[in-house]
């Protein structure tokens, strides 16, 4: 079946960017943010209650074979509504480059993260644990089909660095059965400037294998606004993948407070 066309207005969308840009960067001034971009993988954390995170990337590109996508914008929407549970909410806007084809809004889903276990991540010792599951939803000039993924991540912190490790299981919009497995290394957690790194490994039973590969920085300018830079390659049934990722996360402390039930 084809997906409806969707009216884009590239001029409409540039000023409404513009000005999504602007209030994220006016508030981010005075309002605290843990950063957690670029990657494929998750942490097992979560925003605090009453929180909103947003992990925004104003503009991305992706190579795959002779074909080149713009991911502008790409989001994850975090919040915080009860005590060590989130909700999220993310997608993307992908404008082919190399094609005629019209945009599409793919990568879409609704999700819920719950920490299992507080741990190094929460302030506390040993492993933070969580698990994260929802409902991958229909694109639009996308994937039209409903899917279900879980995930368990188990995250770690030294004075060298922090790990993260993910093994997520999922039913994709077409019906198939999903496998990912993926490691992140940060550098230590301290510095201004930290190095990141992931690996991961995909299996779409029937359709695809992919390795992937990331290497970027985590820049923290202040408590109040981080920056991200990744580069990923990765080789999916012998086409090469090159992405770049560029973008931030900022957090709005208490912002749902007047949203939430009260106890």
């Amino acid at each position: 079946m084809t997906a409806d066309r969707y009216p884009f207005d590239p001029g409409a969308i540039a000023v409404y960017l513009r000005r999504v840009l602007a209030v994220i960067f006016l508030l981010a001034m005075t309002i605290p943010a843990l950063a957690y971009r670029p990657f494929d993988g998750t942490d097992a954390a979560v925003a605090d209650k009453g929180e909103l995170e947003v992990e925004l990337q104003p503009a991305g590109l992706r190579r795959e074979g002779n074909e080149t996508v713009l991911i502008a914008p790409a989001f994850v929407l975090n919040f915080g509504f009860s005590k060590d549970w989130e909700a999220i909410l993310q997608g993307q806007v992908e404008t082919p480059l190399s094609t005629s084809e019209p945009p599409s809004l793919a990568a879409t889903g609704v999700f819920l993260k719950n920490v299992l276990r507080e741990g190094v991540l929460q302030d506390k010792t040993g492993p933070s644990i969580a698990t994260e599951f929802g409902v991958l939803l229909p694109g639009i000039n996308a994937d039209s089909g409903i899917g279900a993924s879980w995930a368990g991540i188990v995250s770690q912190r030294w004075d060298w660095g922090t790990t993260h490790f993910n093994v997520q299981t999922a039913l994709t919009r077409d019906q198939h059965f999903d496998l990912f497995l993926d490691a992140i290394i940060e550098g230590p957690h301290k510095w201004t400037v930290r190095p990141v790194a992931e690996v991961s490994w995909e299996d779409e039973f029937g359709k695809f294998q992919t390795i992937s590969a990331l290497v970027g920085a985590i820049w923290k300018v202040d408590d109040n606004l981080s920056f991200d830079i990744g580069v990923r390659k990765a080789l999916m049934d012998n086409r090469n993948v090159t992405e770049l990722r560029l973008g931030l996360t900022v957090g709005f402390p208490g912002l749902l407070n007047g949203m939430l039930p009260r106890k």
